[in-house]
C-alpha cells in the first residue's frame, strides 16, 4: 500500500514537472517562431537600420521601425505619468484611510474597470478624449490638431492600467506589518508622516515592480490605442502629434502582408520586438518581487 502511494506521488510529481516545462517551452517556442518568421528580414536588412531608420516604404522594402518604437514609448510614458501618481494616491487612501465599507464598495468597481473590453475604452476615447484634446486642450499650445494623438492614446491607456497598478499597490501596502505603523504613530508621527516615511519607503521595490508590470501591460494594448493615436508613421515631436505604436502597426496591416514582399517578415519582426520588450519588463518585475519576498521573510 505504501509503495502504491509512493508511486502515485512520483507519477504526479513527474506530471507536474512536464506541465511546468511545457508552459515554459511555450514561451520559448513563441519567441523562436517569431524569430524564424523575422529571419528573412534580418538577413537582408541590418538590425541598426531596422531599429533606427524612419523610412517606412513597404513597397520599396524599406522598413524603418524607429517611428513605431518612439510612438510606443511616448504613449506608454504618458500613460505611466498619468496613471502612477493617481494610482498611488488611490491605493494609499484605500489601504490606510478608507473605512472598511468604502473599501469594500470601491475595490469591486476597480475590478469591474479591469474587465471592460479594450474596444469600449477606444470608443470612449474617440467620443470624449479626442474632441476634448482638439477643442479644449490643444488650442492653448498649438494652432491645429485633429485630436488623434499620442496624448489621447496615453490618456486612454492610463485608464486601462489603473486597476492593475492599484491592485498591486494595495497588496504591497497590506503586506507591511501593522507594528511598523503603530511604532511610528507611537513616536508622535502623524498618519501622513507615517505613510510617507514608513509605508512608501518600505514598499518602494513593490511600487517599482507594479510600475514595471503596468508598463508590460501598456506595451501590448492594441485596439483602444489604435483607435485614438492617428496611426501615422512619423516620429512625434509633441504630445499632440499622431503616433503609430507597434501593436497598432501589427493589427492594422496584418491582413495586407501577403501582397507585399517581406511585409510578412517585417510585421513578425515588430511582434518579436514587442515580445522581447514585454519579456524583459516582466522578468525585471519578477526579480524585484523576489527581492521583496526575500527581504520580508
Amino acid at each position: 500500500m505504501k509503495n502504491i502511494r509512493l508511486q502515485k506521488d512520483s507519477a504526479l510529481s513527474k506530471l507536474f514537472l512536464v506541465l511546468t516545462l511545457l508552459s515554459i517551452s511555450t514561451v520559448l517556442f513563441i519567441g523562436l517562431g517569431l524569430f524564424y518568421k523575422s529571419f528573412p528580414l534580418l538577413k537582408t536588412h541590418s538590425l541598426t537600420n531596422l531599429l533606427f531608420s524612419s523610412e517606412w516604404k513597404p513597397f520599396k522594402e524599406a522598413f524603418g521601425f524607429y517611428p513605431f518604437i518612439i510612438g510606443t514609448l511616448w504613449v506608454t510614458a504618458i500613460a505611466i505619468c498619468i496613471a502612477l501618481p493617481l494610482s498611488i494616491l488611490t491605493a494609499i487612501f484605500l489601504s490606510e484611510y478608507a473605512p472598511i465599507k468604502i473599501r469594500k464598495l470601491i475595490l469591486p468597481l476597480i475590478e469591474l474597470l479591469s474587465g471592460i473590453p479594450p474596444v469600449l475604452f477606444g470608443v470612449w476615447g474617440v467620443l470624449v478624449i479626442v474632441p476634448l484634446i482638439q477643442d479644449k486642450i490643444a488650442p492653448h499650445f498649438i494652432t491645429f490638431t485633429t485630436g488623434y494623438s499620442i496624448l489621447a492614446g496615453g490618456i486612454v491607456l492610463a485608464i486601462m492600467i489603473f486597476p492593475l497598478i492599484i491592485s498591486i499597490l494595495i497588496e504591497v501596502f497590506d503586506n507591511v506589518p501593522q507594528e511598523l505603523r503603530d511604532a511610528s504613530l507611537a513616536l508622535g508621527a502623524t498618519k501622513w508622516q507615517t505613510t510617507k516615511k514608513v509605508l512608501l519607503r518600505k514598499t518602494s521595490d513593490g511600487i517599482i515592480a507594479g510600475v514595471v508590470l503596468a508598463i508590460s501591460r501598456a506595451f501590448g494594448e492594441t485596439i483602444a490605442v489604435l483607435m485614438v493615436c492617428g496611426n501615422l508613421a512619423q516620429v512625434p515631436n509633441t504630445v499632440f502629434d499622431s503616433g503609430y505604436p507597434l501593436p497598432a502597426l501589427i493589427a492594422n496591416n496584418y491582413g495586407e502582408m501577403m501582397s507585399i514582399p517581406m511585409y510578412d517578415s517585417a510585421l513578425m519582426f515588430a511582434a518579436l520586438l514587442l515580445f522581447v520588450i514585454i519579456f524583459l519588463f516582466n522578468a525585471l518585475s519578477r526579480i524585484i518581487l523576489f527581492r521583496i519576498e526575500k527581504r520580508t521573510n
